[in-house]
């Protein structure tokens, strides 16, 4: 007995749907990155679910989430990063208040 598709591209669809929202609502920029990840969990499910869908015995989904989890990394650590150095010039991650790229 398996969970149909239709349930994982719900809850997909939900995570997604809360992401972008965290996202489009957010003034602090940390909340944004967290949006974010939610949508890119979100893809991950649908990498998953479809792979698991159209090819049951290939790991092809998986592998491409596993890229996708990579990436996320990478793209979290650079981000806050860039993060940390504006507050340490600024005081601030209001993103809103970064207007400018001159510190």
């Amino acid at each position: 007995m398996t969970i149909p598709l239709s349930w994982w591209l719900i809850s997909a669809t939900a995570l997604f749907s809360i992401g972008l929202y965290g996202v489009l609502s957010n003034k602090n920029a940390i909340a944004i990155l967290m949006g974010l990840e939610l949508m890119l969990n979100a893809v991950n499910i649908n990498l998953v679910a479809f792979g698991r869908h159209i090819t049951p015995l290939e790991v092809t989904g998986q592998i491409f989430a596993i890229f996708v989890i990579a990436i996320a990394a990478a793209e979290a650590a650079v981000a806050l990063a860039i993060i940390i150095a504006v507050y340490r010039q600024r005081t601030s991650i209001n993103v809103e208040q970064l207007d400018s790229m001159r510190f």
